[in-house]
């Protein structure tokens, strides 16, 4: 699981990795999506299975493969909940919008919501979902012997791009057989359509939600459709799906990932308590990206087997960035600098998320050749020279082929309440700029709540932010435009 206060983003982007068979590449052909969900006869709600986190209840919500045909085919979307513990204070149900995307809302209610205040889990039922093609609600399936062959994303010459198109195009259709009808159809429209749906079935009038990174993309959406069934909207670590196109993207995400290795190296010169105070933590870091691209580098988490440059900077650099945790990333580099090099070996990457085909669906990423894909790879490696081969890159890979059901463009809204977006100054995966932008598309209703200090997912990140998002879920009350909240100690 995720730290509490963190959702992992894609920004996480693609970083929330499984194991096992899981699907990461295609995606549907586009259609047009206008069904309005009907009213439900209610959900049946019962202890969830898992006697280690009691306390959470867990139901099924039947839903159609494809919005655009409601009497067409269904599935049942996975939900759960915890009832408020204030009943006597009880505003409603708040709704989460997960990250990832592939994170599930069920296992982050399940297990625990310590993301959100005493106040909010006071006064609301807490309820998430897995979305569609994640966890329990129809989860993409994949050969896990295919997806153990997928091409490196490092390609040398245009022989290696076109194995990749055909690779993707093979897996593709092996998630396809192997996961169903609702592969072609994991769009965040058609999500948008899946949390109307929940909002009926759990008989309020008016949405109460908090989208995290990815879900921060299913709110601007949803409050796109649905303008005026929004009773209040948080958008913290926000997406900005307005990017136009493959190159702007990965340099946004370039940038704010190399923001927060910076933050990070000005840290460690500024604290004595760096595990690498006094050295040059560029070199050092630039030491083991060369020795893990040799295979000599020991994995820090599995004594005993190698980790791969890119593994090195998407699942150890980057997750830091997150909480952050600085000193905890200081101190594995100098372990591992300290370590003996293990004998020179080919390594391997950890597998992608689950929910990739959700992205590839999203985004329109056209790449039409090699010299395409490496002007892309130089212009991030320009941006964020410290960190090769970041994750947005893979994932642009990985949908080389792949058409596009929900593409990008600036949100379009009229009728809402006041939104209240947070987002960190050095946000390492959904950068500051973006959450600037979405406000500035949501128009006058748009209100940017700044936190002045690191991380991704800092809706709770001491009491000025905390406080304020508390007031505007419970109360309604909009802090004033401008409003910034000072960092706290990690």
């Amino acid at each position: 699981m995720l730290n509490k206060r963190r959702s992992f983003g894609l920004a996480g982007v693609l970083a929330g990795l499984a194991a096992g068979a899981v699907a990461i590449s295609g995606l549907a052909t586009p259609s047009t999506v206008k069904a309005t969900p009907a009213a439900s006869t209610g959900l049946r709600w019962a202890p969830c299975d898992d006697p280690k986190n009691p306390g959470a209840e867990c139901a099924t919500l039947s839903v159609p493969v494809d919005w655009a045909r409601p009497d067409g085919p269904k599935f049942g979307l996975a939900l759960a909940r915890r009832t408020a513990t204030g009943p006597g204070e009880r505003v409603g149900s708040l709704v989460f919008g997960p990250g990832g995307p592939g994170d599930s809302g069920v296992e982050r209610v399940v297990s625990g919501i310590g993301r959100f205040s005493p106040e909010v889990r006071g006064r609301f039922d807490i309820v998430s979902f897995d979305p569609r093609g994640v966890g329990r609600s129809s989860p993409v399936t994949c050969s896990g012997e295919l997806l153990a062959k997928r091409p490196s994303p490092v390609m040398k010459d245009q022989a290696d791009f076109d194995a990749t198109l055909v690779y993707n195009a093979r897996l593709r259709e092996d998630c396809r057989t192997r996961t169903g009808p609702v592969f072609d159809h994991l769009d965040t429209g058609q999500t948008v359509r899946d949390l109307e749906a929940i909002r009926v079935a759990l008989g309020e009038p008016k949405l109460t939600f908090h989208g995290s990174s990815y879900g921060t993309m299913l709110g601007g959406q949803y409050a796109e459709t649905y303008p005026t069934k929004i009773r209040a909207m948080v958008l913290e670590s926000v997406m900005d799906h307005s990017v136009p196109t493959t190159g702007r993207l990965l340099h946004d995400q370039g940038a704010a990932a190399q923001d927060s290795f910076d933050e990070f190296v000005k840290w460690c010169a500024g604290d004595a308590g760096c595990a690498l105070s006094g050295r040059d933590v560029r070199a050092v870091w630039k030491g083991l990206l060369a020795q893990a691209g040799r295979g000599e580098l020991e994995h820090p988490q599995k004594p005993g087997t190698r980790i791969s440059s890119i593994d090195l900077v998407n699942m150890i650099a980057f997750r830091a960035f997150y909480k952050p945790d600085y000193a905890g990333f200081a101190q594995t580099l100098a372990k591992m600098e300290r370590a003996a090099p293990l004998p020179a070996r080919p390594t391997s990457l950890s597998p992608l998320p689950p929910a990739l085909p959700v992205f590839c669906a999203d985004w329109r990423l056209p790449v039409r050749n090699h010299a395409e894909y490496a002007s892309l790879v130089r212009r991030m490696d320009k941006v964020a020279p410290d960190l090769p081969y970041l994750l947005p890159i893979r994932g642009v890979a990985s949908c080389l082929g792949s058409p596009t059901a929900n593409p990008q463009h600036r949100l379009q809204v009229r009728g809402t309440p006041p939104i209240l977006l947070a987002n960190a100054v050095h946000d390492p995966a959904t950068g500051y700029p973006w959450a600037v932008s979405v406000a500035r598309q949501l128009g006058p209703k748009g209100v940017l709540l700044t936190y002045e200090g690191a991380g991704h997912g800092t809706a709770t990140d001491g009491p000025c932010m905390e406080n304020t998002v508390d007031r505007y879920l419970t109360d309604l009350r909009v802090p004033p435009r401008g409003t910034r909240c000072p960092a706290v100690a990690s």
